[in-house]
């Protein structure tokens, strides 16, 4: 039995991407900072007949991380697939906003590349010297498309952390060329849940599926957003009614 470790599971593209695996026969970690919202994915999910547990843990917590990732491998085995999308809620907003681009500062990178950039090398090293080992896996690293396929001044210095992150996958995936091991960065340019079928969270997770099967490309571009984007700012789970 193979088993998929998603990293900032959440109600809408985590449970999809459980979903999506465990119809092929893997077991499912849940990884995210809510146990509620993990458990309510997991119940979710109960119906697969696969494996589902939860393990709760914040990214930007590095030994909290740790924990999680060895305790999903003690419980479920060796981790085939890593999935890594953390994504901030508005709390992390109202703590750390978005800055446009010339508006950037230090501070206002720091807390950015510490929930993308290092919590996504902490995850991909936890997990890599067991793949190359075995000689196989896969890691799948996502973002928003304006950490490089597209620009996104209003969000700049949450891109200066996902364009390090997008970057050093698409270095990873040439690194790993021979070895048995994937890695490809998936950039959404999409209102995920609330476009149109290629914004669908099923959609996506069908999209990842053959990234995994495929094993080729560096990198995958998904494109539904409105031609206003700019203008409508966030998707709407991130802003408080």
């Amino acid at each position: 039995m193979s088993t998929i470790a998603i990293v900032g599971a959440g109600p809408q593209l985590g449970r999809a991407i459980g979903r999506r695996f465990a119809v092929e026969g893997f077991d499912v970690a849940l990884i995210a900072r809510n146990r509620t919202t993990l458990q309510a994915v997991a119940d979710d999910l109960s119906d697969t007949g696969v494996r589902v547990e939860v393990f709760p843990a914040d990214v930007t917590d590095r030994p909290a991380l740790h924990a999680a990732l060895t305790a999903a491998e003690e419980r479920l085995g060796p981790i085939d697939v890593l999935e890594y999308s953390p994504a901030p809620s508005p709390a992390d907003l109202r703590r750390a906003p978005l800055v446009e681009a010339t508006k950037v500062t230090v501070d206002s990178v720091l807390a950015q590349l510490d929930l993308y950039l290092l919590g996504g090398v902490a995850a991909v090293q936890h997990v890599l010297p067991g793949m190359l080992a075995r000689g196989t896996g896969t890691v799948l690293v996502s973002s928003g498309a304006g950490s490089g396929p597209m620009i996104a001044p209003h969000v700049a210095n949450v891109q200066v952390a996902t364009g390090g992150m997008r970057n050093w996958i698409l270095n990873l995936h040439a690194a790993l060329s021979g070895t048995g091991v994937y890695a490809a960065h998936v950039a959404i340019a999409a209102f995920i849940g609330q476009g149109g079928h290629a914004s669908q969270p099923r959609t996506i997770a069908d999209a990842y599926w053959r990234l995994h099967t495929g094993r080729t490309e560096a990198e995958l571009v998904i494109q539904d957003l409105p031609d206003d984007y700019l203008e409508r700012g966030l998707a709407d789970k991130f802003v408080e009614s």
